[in-house]
């Protein structure tokens, strides 16, 4: 199993890379003094048989390959980091849809809430949670089978709106039989900032830290595409001139 690259581990492997270089070069230095100590002290009559050194250098050689291989790789994996980080950035700003239980509500903007169900059920509910574990909602949803879409605007089961925060969601679908049918949920979000933890690059959406593999698209807000859309005084200008043309 490959394990995840992420910033505290790539400065690890750097590290030792970098004392795995130190250590060889003052082998290197030990080696040289003991060899030119033998050949000024070896009998002229009889000299020393270099095979052994030739091995020795031999083998300085491939260790010093296999460090600046690992140089190498040192470096590509800080690319792909920077990389990385490079992308998380670019979400900054947009709505995004994500892979969760767990969504984030700021007071105002509803949720969009997207499920699948394999098969029909013979009902399905959808469930929401605040931090306490108290439900605050609940309501059925469609029971076929195939994608849909749920929007949740806030509302307590109680009356009047629930406080801004992060609230857990799930869906329950009973096959006709009674058992449960196996449900993932989409949740969107609004991405705030990026944030690195133990090395790995999140999305801060409302108060949560959403991995980037979580992401499902992203879109620019409604409101950022309407001000798109706008022409400028220029090009009114410009379209009112030709049609009097």
């Amino acid at each position: 199993m490959v394990s995840d690259i992420t910033v505290t581990g790539a400065a690890q492997d750097a590290q030792r890379t970098r004392q795995q270089s130190v250590q060889l070069a003052e082998d290197f230095d030990q080696f040289l003094i003991l060899l030119t100590t033998q050949l000024q002290n070896q009998d002229p009559l009889n000299p020393m048989d270099s095979t052994e050194f030739t091995n020795q250098l031999v083998q300085f050689s491939q260790v010093e390959q296999a460090i600046n291989q690992n140089q190498k790789l040192d470096d590509l994996v800080s690319l792909q980091l920077g990389s990385i980080s490079s992308v998380a950035l670019g979400y900054v700003g947009l709505d995004v849809n994500y892979l969760s239980g767990e969504m984030s509500y700021d007071g105002t903007s509803p949720v969009k809430v997207s499920f699948a169900l394999e098969q029909d059920a013979f009902e399905a509910k959808v469930n929401i949670y605040n931090e306490s574990g108290e439900l605050v909602y609940t309501d059925y949803v469609s029971n076929d089978a195939g994608s849909h879409e749920f929007v949740w605007d806030g509302s307590h089961m109680g009356g009047g709106q629930v406080e801004p925060g992060t609230y857990g969601v799930s869906i329950d679908a009973l096959d006709h039989e009674g058992d449960a049918i196996d449900t993932s949920t989409v949740v969107s979000g609004r991405v705030r900032g990026i944030e690195s933890q133990n090395g790995v690059v999140y999305l801060l959406i409302g108060e949560r830290a959403v991995p980037l593999g979580q992401v499902i698209n992203a879109t620019l807000p409604e409101e950022a595409a309407e001000v798109d859309d706008t022409p400028t005084d220029g090009e009114t200008e410009d379209t009112e001139g030709e049609e009097t043309a």
